[in-house]
């Protein structure tokens, strides 16, 4: 019998089916596959808003960028999603299924982390696929249009290996951090790196669990603002604003009601508005003006509350007119600071 509290076991007690040998059997196997896990490298299919053309290796980090093999299937356009693979490393166990939910897991936070520490957008084909019309082809007066999946596939190779693969013959060229992230755009050069990839990759890395699963929900909450954009601005720029309020201590009063914690404690906290903007004066002083943090938090609240929309949802928006512009210029601007304030609290994280 499993005790949760806050999404973990807090305690594992026998229950009336509760068998001794079959308890000691599972046992014996989970300390084994603990004392023979050896590092391994995972690998699997990212994509990029630029074409992989070369390599780049984090001599430190052990992650690397690997261009698709020459028969993966390619976008014919510049501004697509290009496949690339990327490996890492993970933990292996004797037992695979253990070892491959840790090359997934590790692929899917990587790839949301990349999406924050590279130009354009990084990411990964989702589990829930979805089926939609699509036209497949257009001959200038009569498209074929079909009913399609969502769905990628390309030869990956060996998904666990014991270490990377050679690098390509062509490296990524690499900027400085300056350059690369108010500079580098789509001018059809493909994909670039900061120079200081692999050392952020490394802080992620080395970041305390509890640190680590804050970063991971605001990088969450970053791709998700892009998935989102299409569909609905006004849900884009709310999880613009989760993504920061990831990294800030949640609500106005703060509770533990875990039994395993003993009597529920609380102390006050400023409030979610004063966290908001205190966020963006530690981690994006320089960029953040305190005039749009204010417009920013008051548009999040009236959407989440049911009180506003953004008028490209309400189809009234034809370019022109000053509340369209507005909202726009504060949905890239929150954009921007966020990206930036993520980067700059990975470099000195909050403590846990």
């Amino acid at each position: 019998m499993l005790t949760f509290c806050d999404k973990k076991i807090t305690a594992i007690e026998p229950g009336p089916a509760f068998d001794a040998a079959e308890w000691k059997r599972v046992s014996g196997e989970i300390e084994q596959s603990i004392l023979i896990s050896s590092s391994k490298v995972g690998r699997e299919y990212s994509f990029s808003s630029f074409r992989v053309l070369g390599s780049w290796r984090g001599e430190r980090s052990g992650v690397q960028i690997l261009p698709p093999p020459d028969d993966a299937p390619h976008p014919p356009v510049v501004r697509a999603e290009h496949p690339f693979i990327l490996e890492f490393p993970i933990k292996a166990s004797d037992f695979w299924p253990i070892t491959n939910h840790r090359r997934a897991q590790e692929h899917r936070n990587l790839t949301l982390l990349l999406n924050l520490l590279l130009a354009g957008r990084t990411s990964f084909q989702p589990r829930r696929s979805e089926h939609f019309w699509a036209s497949v082809s257009w001959d200038g007066a009569h498209p074929e249009i079909k009913w399609v999946q969502q769905f990628f596939f390309a030869k990956l190779g060996e998904a666990v290996s014991d270490e990377l693969s050679p690098p390509a013959s062509k490296r990524l060229e690499q900027v400085e951090p300056e350059e690369y992230y108010t500079q580098v755009g789509h001018d059809g050069e493909g994909l670039r790196v900061p120079t200081d990839l692999d050392q952020a990759i490394c802080n992620y890395m080395a970041l305390p669990s509890g640190n680590r699963a804050k970063f991971d929900r605001a990088t969450f909450w970053i791709d998700m603002a892009s998935r989102q954009w299409n569909i609905s601005v006004s849900a884009s720029f709310t999880a613009l604003v989760s993504a920061i309020e990831s990294l800030t201590e949640r609500g106005d009063i703060h509770q533990f009601k875990c039994p395993t914690f003993g009597k529920p404690t609380q102390h006050e906290v400023p409030s979610a508005t004063r966290r908001f903007k205190d966020f963006f004066d530690i981690y994006a002083l320089d960029a953040a003006l305190a005039k749009p943090r204010d417009d920013m938090y008051s548009l999040r609240s009236g959407i989440l509350h049911g009180g506003d929309l953004m008028q490209l949802d309400q189809d009234l928006a034809f370019g022109w007119d000053p509340p369209w512009w507005n909202e726009r210029e504060l949905h890239d601007e929150l954009w921007s600071l966020t990206r930036i304030a993520l980067r700059n609290w990975l470099k000195k994280p909050a403590a846990t």
